[in-house]
């Protein structure tokens, strides 16, 4: 065989093992998806059957989850990195897997909220840790497609509750949301448990160098601490607030957005209303806009693509605040909002580990995603916004004005920031 034969033979092998790998870890982020996104479809059973358990109550467990999903996840990907190639995507993925199902069969046997508490917390333990070393799977194994994996990676948490949301309710409709709890942790923590042992990290020479990445990598590795004393590390933090922050401001208000612009129970298409068919379009756009401005990314750039996502962003603002009493209206300029927002979980990962190299990528951007956990401040501020202003225009306002923002920040002090960086290592 000759030397073009086996480094062609190698190269489809290598490709074949990362294309494994990014589809493992993508199904391991369907199956915790409905950690977040299909907690929605418990609350109002558990609420029935717990007279005594409050709204407000049953929710703070919903707030646990997220508080431990996003602030511990440099702890995981510490974990994930320094373990190793082979032990550690592994030992974390195995661990959260475990964790997982722990969390949802104590929630099937809660009767209390102490116990509910409980399994919210370990629930987030388990969540974080696949998350953050799927992410940091992915980043590492495709540095000539890093957006496009990301996104993927992402995208298989911001859509995968879609699949099993009729399952769910079927279950809880049929045999009682305990019994959905109960089956759904061993399905979801089983099926991660077992693709855990699948993963590897990538070895040294083993990812693609024959052609050259279309947005500029540093050939450096920084460690976490080093990372955090970097100024563009906290410039990134900061945009990422900023746009994480924006998008909870409408996008967690949309029920009441809706009632307030009188569209709510309006019936638009097959008998479904206004908000139904929001939220159907949101999940899809939500979940499609990560691999599709991770690929953008991938061949124009990453701040080039943040500014037209985010531009996009201060325009959707803009037109759900104007015209969104409009029944279609709200929809379309809705399901645009997050078309612009949720790709923010492909595009700062991606210039995050171009910036700061692959070794230590997963806990590095573990410390970045906690930036979502900071943004929740203002979900309870656009409350406060709307009740001082008397109308939801400010907020729409507010959101718009972040964004323009954030443009301007990635072209003229993120983009000159990196590239000396970059000259630096």
């Amino acid at each position: 065989m000759s030397v073009a034969s086996t480094i062609e033979v190698r190269v489809q092998a290598t490709n074949a093992t990362r294309w494994t790998q990014l589809v493992s870890v993508i199904i391991c982020m369907i199956m915790i998806a409905n950690l977040q996104y299909g907690w929605t479809l418990f609350v109002n059973p558990m609420r029935a059957a717990h007279p005594t358990w409050a709204l407000a109550s049953i929710q703070w467990a919903f707030a646990i989850f997220i508080a431990l999903e996003t602030w511990l996840t440099p702890v995981a990907g510490w974990f994930a990195d320094v373990l190793g190639p082979h032990r550690g995507p592994k030992a974390m993925v195995a661990v959260g897997g475990i964790l997982v199902a722990i969390g949802w069969i104590l929630n099937s046997y809660a009767e209390s909220l102490t116990v509910l508490y409980l399994g919210a917390l370990i629930g987030g333990l388990g969540g974080g840790a696949v998350y953050a070393t799927s992410v940091g799977h992915a980043v590492k194994w495709f540095p000539d497609r890093r957006g496009l994996a990301v996104g993927l990676t992402a995208a298989g948490y911001g859509g995968g509750a879609v699949l099993s949301v009729i399952p769910i309710r079927y279950v809880i409709g049929t045999a009682g949301y305990e019994a959905a709890f109960f089956w759904f942790a061993l399905i979801q923590g089983g099926v991660v448990f077992i693709l855990a042992w699948l993963l590897r990290a990538p070895e040294p020479g083993e990812t693609p160098t024959t052609a050259a990445p279309k947005v500029i990598q540093t050939a450096k590795s920084y460690k976490p601490l080093e990372v955090l004393q970097t100024p563009t590390f906290w410039l990134l933090y900061v945009m990422f607030v900023m746009v994480s922050g924006s998008g909870l401001m409408v996008t967690a208000q949309l029920g009441p957005i809706a009632k307030d612009f009188g569209v709510e129970n309006v019936v638009l298409l097959f008998g479904g209303t206004v908000l139904t068919v929001a939220a159907i379009c949101d999940g899809i756009a939500n979940a499609g806009a990560r691999p599709l401005f991770g690929w953008i990314s991938d061949n124009i750039g990453r701040e080039y693509t943040m500014a037209i996502a985010f531009s996009l962003g201060a325009v959707a603002y803009w037109l759900l605040g104007g015209l969104g009493t409009a029944p279609w209206a709200f929809v379309v300029f809705a399901a645009l909002v997050f078309l612009t927002w949720g790709e923010i979980f492909s595009l700062f990962p991606s210039t995050c580990t171009d910036t700061f190299g692959t070794k230590f990528a997963t806990v590095n951007l573990s410390m970045l995603y906690t930036a979502k956990g900071a943004s929740v401040v203002f979900t309870p501020a656009a409350n406060m916004i709307k009740d001082a202003a008397g109308s939801w225009q400010m907020v729409f306002l507010i959101a718009t004005a972040m964004n323009v923002i954030v443009v301007v920040l990635a072209l003229f002090v993120l983009r000159p920031l990196r590239a000396r960086t970059m000259e630096k290592s």
